[in-house]
């Protein structure tokens, strides 16, 4: 019988923290990637924390379905219920249980490629603080999705910086630069801004980050997005400092509607609608 109560010794390399509401139909993907995962022999056993929080379907029991799988493999994976929702809180929640000081902090919906644990691994085993993630590979479904999806790729933030949607990671030294998660909009903003440009890595390996299908949820999603942008500039604006992202120009604007005017008009469109239609309190959507 499964069971989360495995006890393995020593500590773990790593602590991969997996917040998740109400993600049954992706949990059980998203942790068979980890699994996966190629993993040198000589080095301890990463761990898998999932969080399920604010959950009302079975995502916590499909999690825990996958334990004896992790065991077999000298791998630990608990699961944390919570009755309360909210991605920050979750995050802080898998933080008071990890072992490791290097965390991966990875959305549900995410498909990590084989090498990309031991690579996020290695990059932070570096003295000093430093946050690493992974290449980018945005996944969509639907004609305005995917049109969107090929305009943005081509924005150097998404295609030559380290974003971290989705996955980002840091070792010791790097967490201990804020006491928990704040209550902001936009987690990975927050943390990525908390390290100077020098202090950020990316690894070679890649990973799959789904975006929102139809041009109604990618109005909602590039709203929260902006507001989660501006929200840790207006809570934090020291970290603006550490901003190293660059104003795409005219003549790249030119290019890329020259290259792929219908994705680029997708593109242009969506960022348009939300500034005609700005919220007090974007709400969330993934839409997948």
């Amino acid at each position: 019988m499964a069971s989360d109560e495995y006890r393995f010794p020593g500590s773990p390399a790593v602590s991969v923290i997996l917040p998740a509401c109400n993600e049954s139909a992706l949990i059980g993907a998203c942790l068979k990637a980890l699994l996966a995962s190629d993993w040198p022999g000589d080095t301890p056993a990463p761990e898998v924390i999932v969080v399920a929080n604010g959950c009302v379907d079975d995502t916590a029991a499909r999690a825990r379905g996958a334990i004896d799988g992790f065991a077999a493999r000298g791998w630990r994976l608990r699961v944390i219920e919570r009755a309360e929702g909210g991605k920050l809180a979750a995050l802080n929640a898998g933080d008071a249980e990890a072992l490791s000081g290097i965390r991966i902090y990875l959305d549900a919906d995410v498909t990590v490629s084989k090498a990309l644990l031991a690579q996020l691994y290695a990059a932070l085993s570096r003295p000093g603080a430093r946050y690493a993630s992974g290449r980018l590979r945005i996944t969509a479904h639907g004609w305005a999705a995917r049109a969107y999806a090929r305009t943005w790729r081509q924005v150097p933030f998404m295609s030559d910086g380290v974003p971290g949607c989705g996955v980002f990671a840091v070792n010791a030294e790097g967490r201990a630069r804020w006491p928990e998660f704040p209550d902001v909009i936009s987690d990975d903003t927050f943390v990525r801004l908390s390290f100077t440009p020098e202090e950020r890595a990316s690894v070679p390996a890649y990973y799959e980050w789904p975006i929102a299908e139809g041009l109604a949820a990618l109005v909602r999603v590039r709203r929260r997005q902006d507001a989660g942008v501006a929200q840790v500039g207006k809570l934090y604006p020291r970290l603006l400092g550490n901003d190293d992202k660059l104003p795409l120009s005219a003549i790249g604007k030119l290019r890329m509607a020259l290259r792929d005017p219908i994705g680029f008009a997708v593109y242009s469109g969506v960022a348009l609608l939300v500034r005609l239609t700005p919220q007090a309190h974007p709400e969330w959507s993934r839409s997948r």
